[in-house]
């Protein structure tokens, strides 16, 4: 369909011939100067020999380099051919300079195909050059790789696409959209693959990638429609941001899909007319009892037709003439008819373009025109004809004159035509006389106007006015019922002088059509025009022997001698056409014994009355093409064309085009005070509802301290001993708090810390809180350390909840999914025990120091095999952090194949092993096979030696060897344990005599600490 776009914008990629010619001329542009005398030195004969252009290929100035692609360049202009030099250039193809690898782009591919095996040298490089940091030499890369006309390397190709799909780069994805139309070029049978990139380019939101893909969607798999489905509204919102070629493509695109998706807006239109006509004469009783009409659904347009019609209108505005007339299409083909002439102004604006922009667009009005005068008919002067206008522009502007002229306005066209005719384009002049003839059978009241002009012009000088006048007036008397001879008897005159054939011939037929209205003449003119039989042409050969058939039937007594004579000449003429023809009427109208039954029905034959002949436009049938089309232009079906689907009768399900949007995950970040806050008041909660209302009343304390002041006085009177219970459970709480991070405490340090926490707490409560409640606060000390031991046996009950909150607060911080058990250390089962132990001095040895379970994290995959690097067959690996099956002392590492070629891989395997003394390796177990487009997955044990150097080995398959290493990160080789501050701190004492040497550690204290460091980190 793209290829058929005539108002196609140039700046788009249409073809690999076109590309290459238009990268050669841009990089010749840019390298060969401005200088006129520059150029004229690269082409002229004189010119240096190509001896010395291997040594500056070769040289180390790009000054050189330069100069030598200008003439290998200037050579290939010429048409001499420079393929010997394809290795010295393919060695340039790394260069910095851009200007140099601009001109070895256009030599590589200038030779590409007619150099195959030379070709393939340059592979490597531009592989090499599609993993360049910079993203222009990716996608120049791409470009030439894609233009490359080798089959060799279309798996190449296609790995390469698929890559470029996924660059982060736009630029380079678009590239690769256009290599996608070049690959299915060159090999067909790519179209599944092609379509799943196809299929992930269109989910890109950029507005650079946009256009392009969508070229290849039609270029690829125009009848995919469901790919569309969700990207349909993404589509209308980003068209105003795309460039303007890629714009033209998604408009036409979004034409097509809509014609299949929506209902047709026109038939509402056509109800309400048809209704509205009925009801003119109907009563309102009759309206409401058994009508059909009435009773059907009211239309209502699909909220996805509209944001269509609505984020194209914008683009009326378009300085590209290509856009505005893509628009226009569209609301030719989808608008409802009552919105259709919003395109008008835009379209006469486009008349002042260039010419061949006016012939494409005055092909469309001149369509449009037809079927709805009224768009067009406010702006009749802008279709006048103007001395500086070629034919074509001539003649288009005739016809639309022609289709627009009315009642009102025929008498301002007439004047115009009259001076038309008088132009010195005799072209021009004839269509105009032909408008005229169109205007007097459209319009009743001017057809005598028209034929008395008409017949003014048959004194014309010019023969071809004359010619083309008789014509008109042919067809003009046939539509008249009223006898016109004095008009025939005129014409009849004129025949001695006219020359043109055609205007012979329908002077003949008039005659021979209504010989009994001038049955003086006609004998006459047979007898003339039989003398001159042998030099006619052979249309007016045709008709003499129609008028002499015709005149032999009415007439036969005074022309029956005459046409025997006709006959005889006819009989031996060198047309067999009009050999054929003489044959058959003789035998027709001459009766024989041997003529047939046919004989007797000759007058039905020859003198039966001819229906009128219908002057319409040559633009009436083009209708049936989509508007700015090659095929609309030369109203012939063009190879390619797609033809614009019919409007459904019942509206597809308009859910297919939703798009499920996913809410970003907002993470609830609360401050350590406000957790702080919150584990306390569950701890109080347990023990006291009156506790619960006074924390929140002092949350709550900077609203008024009266307001706190008296909602402590009340929860005293409440219960007398609030006050005291208040500070015991803050001072348990504290003390729980303490006991969950170490597991060797007394109940002296618990109080001691519980007062320190609670004077922090008063002082922070001093503002909000009168001296009574300090006072309050500090005989609640006393009482908390009373009733301690009441709570120590209903807090071991909370151990677990308590461990359960520290869950839930870690799911705050947005920790991953907890896939294995998380060992936690167990809560001391009482003080008195931990009193006991107080006293006791535990050696460095029995430190507490426990192993647990690692926390799983999403594993991080590193690229062990790249499939460019591996032929299409990639792998990664990563680390699962659990023990090792084959050792304790080896890591567990998973690695994954993919097989991205599409051939079956078979016997991966682990080839030869090159470790560092100390390093093992179990191997996995070989594949036997991985077919294309599949993966597997499998496990190996490597024992690194407490060392971060990367393990070396070959990875085989049954026809390569790939060199491939894996190096692990410091925090794999590391053991998560557990333990409690004092431990911690006694490991702390041991980094001393943590040293290195040869990337190996050798202190067992300092490994343990290490282990602490990590699970402190995490």
């Amino acid at each position: 369909m793209a290829g058929n776009n005539v108002s196609y914008n140039e700046h788009g990629d249409r073809g690999l011939g076109r590309e290459s010619t238009e990268l050669g001329l841009e990089a010749t542009a840019m390298t060969l100067g401005t200088a006129a005398g520059a150029a004229f030195r690269l082409f002229s004969t004189d010119y240096k020999k190509n001896e010395d252009l291997h040594q500056m290929l070769e040289s180390n100035k790009d000054s050189l380099k330069l100069e030598a692609m200008k003439r290998i360049v200037g050579m290939i202009a010429k048409g001499k051919n420079a393929s010997e030099l394809f290795p010295a250039v393919v060695k340039n193809v790394a260069s910095k300079n851009i200007e140099l690898k601009k001109l070895v782009y256009v030599f590589l591919v200038r030779y590409a195909e007619e150099q195959e095996d030379l070709a393939l040298l340059s592979i490597s490089t531009f592989q090499r050059a599609l993993k360049d940091p910079n993203q222009l030499i990716r996608a120049s890369a791409l470009r030439v790789l894609s233009s490359i006309r080798v089959s060799i390397i279309v798996p190449i190709m296609m790995l390469s696409i698929k890559e470029a799909a996924c660059d982060l780069s736009p630029y380079v994805r678009k590239t690769a959209a256009h290599a996608i139309q070049k690959l299915y070029s060159l090999d067909p049978e790519q179209k599944e693959p092609l379509v799943e990139v196809i299929e992930k380019l269109l989910k890109d939101k950029s507005t650079l990638v946009a256009g392009s893909v969508v070229m290849s969607f039609e270029e690829v798999c125009p009848e995919r429609i469901d790919l569309i489905h969700k990207n349909y509204r993404k589509l209308c919102n980003l068209l105003v941001d795309v460039e303007e070629w890629g714009q033209v493509v998604i408009i036409n695109m979004l034409t097509r899909y809509a014609r299949t998706q929506f209902v047709s807006p026109w038939n509402e239109e056509e109800f309400h007319e048809a209704n509205q006509e009925k009801y003119f004469y109907d009563s309102d009783k009759e309206k409401n009892n058994n009508d059909p009409i009435a009773a059907r659904t009211p239309y209502s347009m699909d909220p996805d037709h509209r944001l269509l019609l609505r984020n194209t209108k914008s683009l009326l505005q378009s300085r590209n003439a290509a856009v505005v007339m893509g628009v226009a299409q569209l609301y030719w083909h989808l608008a409802p008819k009552s919105e259709v002439s919003i395109v008008t102004k835009s379209l006469v604006r486009l008349l002042r373009s260039h010419r061949e922009v006016q012939y494409i667009v005055l092909q469309n009005i001149a369509t449009m025109s037809i079927q709805r005068k009224g768009m067009f008919e406010p702006y009749l002067k802008s279709f006048y004809v103007r001395s500086t206008d070629p034919t074509q522009i001539k003649v288009l502007k005739l016809e639309i004159l022609t289709n627009l002229a009315s009642e009102a306005n025929i008498s301002t066209i007439l004047r115009e035509f009259q001076t038309y005719v008088k132009s010195q384009d005799k072209q021009f002049a004839a269509a105009t006389i032909q408008a005229i003839g169109r205007c007097a059978t459209n319009i009743s009241e001017v057809t005598d106007t028209c034929l008395s002009g008409l017949m003014y012009l048959l004194s014309n000088r010019d023969e071809n006015v004359v010619a083309e006048s008789v014509v008109v007036i042919k067809k003009l008397l046939q539509t008249q019922l009223s006898q016109h001879s004095e008009i025939i008897k005129h014409m009849a005159k004129l025949l001695d002088k006219i020359t043109v054939s055609m205007a012979r011939a329908s002077i003949l037929w008039l005659i021979g059509e209504y010989c009994e209205r001038v049955p003086k003449i006609a004998p006459d003119v047979l007898r003339k025009v039989a003398k001159s039989f042998i030099n006619e042409e052979e249309i007016v050969k045709l008709q003499i022997l129609n008028l002499g058939a015709k005149l032999y039937l009415t007439n036969p007594k005074q022309t029956k001698l005459l046409m025997q004579y006709i006959l005889n000449v006819a009989k031996y003429d060198q047309n067999y056409d009009i050999r054929d023809r003489t044959r058959f009427i003789k035998q027709l109208i001459v009766p024989i014994e041997k003529s047939g039954a046919l004989s007797k029905y000759a007058k039905k034959i020859f003198l039966v009355q001819k229906p009128a002949p219908v002057l319409e436009s040559p633009f009436k049938d083009r209708d049936r093409f989509q508007l700015s089309t090659l095929s609309h232009s030369l109203n012939t079906k063009a190879n390619g064309y797609l033809e614009l689907p019919d409007w459904p009768k019942t509206a597809p399900d308009p859910s297919v085009r939703n798009v499920e949007v996913i809410q970003p995950i907002k993470e609830v970040v609360t401050p350590v005070h406000k957790l702080k806050a919150k584990k306390d008041t569950s701890g109080a909660k347990f023990y006291s509802d009156s506790e619960e209302e006074e924390e929140e009343e002092e949350e709550e304390s900077s609203e008024s301290s009266t307001s706190s002041n008296g909602s402590e006085t009340d929860s005293k009177s409440e219960d007398g001993n609030s006050s005291s219970s208040e500070d015991s459970s803050d001072s348990e709480s504290e003390k729980e708090k303490t006991n969950e991070e170490s597991e060797i405490s007394d109940t002296e340090e618990s109080k001691t810390k519980s007062k320190k926490i609670q004077s922090e707490t008063t002082s922070e409560s001093e503002e909000s809180s009168s001296a009574d409640s300090s006072k309050s606060e500090t005989d609640s000390e006393v009482d908390s350390t009373v009733k301690q031991k009441k709570v120590e046996s209903k807090r071991m009950s909370q151990v677990k909840d308590t461990v359960k909150q520290e869950v839930s607060l870690l799911d705050l911080v947005d920790f991953s999914d907890v896939s294995t058990p998380v060992a936690v250390p167990k809560p001391v089962t009482s003080s008195r025990l931990a009193t006991d132990l107080e006293g006791l001095s535990l050696s460095s040895d029995s430190s507490v120091i426990n192993v647990i379970t690692p926390v799983f994290v999403p594993p991080k995959s590193y690229e062990l095999l790249h499939r460019m690097s591996g032929k299409g067959l990639g792998a990664q690996y990563y680390f699962s952090r659990q023990p090792c099956i084959y050792s304790p002392n080896m890591v567990s590492v998973h690695i994954t194949f993919i097989n991205s070629s599409d051939q079956e891989i078979r016997n991966i395997q682990i080839g030869e092993l090159k470790l560092t003394s100390g390093m093992k390796m179990h191997n996995f177990h070989e594949i036997d096979s991985l077919k294309p487009g599949t993966s597997k997955t499998v496990s190996m044990g490597i024992d690194f030696c407490d060392s971060t150097q990367a393990a070396n080995f070959q990875l085989c398959t049954n026809n390569d060897h790939f060199g491939v290493s894996i190096q692990p990160p410091v925090g794999e080789l590391l053991l998560p344990v557990s333990t409690s501050e004092k431990d911690f701190i006694k490991e702390q004492a041991y980094l001393c005599a943590f040293q290195f040497c040869n990337d190996r550690f050798f202190s067992t204290s300092a490994i343990k600490t290490i282990h602490l460091l990590t699970m402190l980190l995490l």
